[in-house]
């Protein structure tokens, strides 16, 4: 208790970082879906797939019939989605980061059945399933 109450600030900091390191494990993070899961809900139709990459990166592969509005432009054009508000919408970038962002934007927008494809475009190649260019 002595070493505690003499580095008290030595302390703080140690747990100041800590709480900061857990920050991001600990942050809500939308709702998810594995390559798998997205397969199937694609398939039982009335899924809208929203690309939120660049146009360079979705013109490199994307997944079929998906509709590319990038993340910093999604604000701006979510108008074009409101067709899509009573289907599920997959949300799709390179690894899921962004995808969980406009996620959390598009329920605030009101889009209810809003989810991320878990792992983004990386885990949909490595699961070996197809892209289109």
């Amino acid at each position: 208790m002595k070493f505690i109450l003499d580095n008290i600030f030595i302390v703080a900091i140690a747990v100041v970082s800590g709480g900061a390191l857990l920050w991001p494990a600990l942050a809500p993070k939308g709702r998810r879906a594995t390559a798998l899961q997205v397969t199937q809900l694609i398939n039982r139709g009335k899924t809208t797939i929203l690309d939120v990459r660049g146009a360079d990166e979705f013109a490199a592969g994307h997944v079929r019939d998906a509709k590319n509005i990038p993340l910093a432009d999604l604000g701006n054009r979510i108008g074009e989605l409101e067709k899509s508000k009573s289907r599920t919408l997959v949300v799709v970038c390179q690894t899921g980061a962004r995808s969980d962002k406009a996620v959390r934007q598009l329920k605030a927008a009101g889009f209810e059945d809003a989810l991320s494809l878990e792992g983004g475009m990386t885990a949909w190649t490595a699961a070996g399933l197809p892209t289109t260019k």
